[in-house]
């Protein structure tokens, strides 16, 4: 079984949100958004050579998976501008269902992380603007 094969597994398996995987180490999720990769990040993690497997990732969550550095992403819903970052960044990507954008819970408009990166292509920038963005909608 592939590392990817195996973090899908433990994803679907145990009702995760995101589960990243070596071969040997295992981090995972069940909070939703992108606060996880944002702990990650914050805790110093670099998963290099790690595979992901992922609910959602819009162009905001390929970001943080970029300044992860993980090798490949799976996810039920990709969006385009996701696949894109990661095209540019050398990600292998695959998803369950490709959309154009990521909606909010609402289903009313565009995901609020979703257009906090929409015109920005450096994934540090992108990182400022959705901590600045999660900021304003939660303190």
């Amino acid at each position: 079984m592939s590392n990817l094969e195996y973090a899908i597994q433990q994803f679907r398996e145990n009702d995760l949100t995101c589960a990243i995987y070596n071969g040997e180490q295992l981090c995972s999720s069940t909070e939703r958004g992108v606060k996880p990769l944002l702990g990650f990040i914050s805790d110093g993690l670099n998963f290099s050579g790690f595979s992901a497997a992922d609910r959602v990732v819009g162009k905001a969550a390929a970001f943080l998976y970029v300044r992860l550095g993980v090798s490949e992403v799976f996810a039920d819903v990709m969006s385009r501008s996701a696949v894109n970052v990661f095209k540019e960044h050398g990600i292998v990507c695959t998803a369950g269902e490709l959309t154009e954008v990521i909606v909010n819970r609402a289903k009313t408009g565009l995901c609020p992380m979703e257009s906090a990166v929409w015109d920005i292509s450096d994934p540090v920038i992108a990182e400022e603007a959705i901590r600045a963005k999660l900021k304003e909608m939660y303190g």
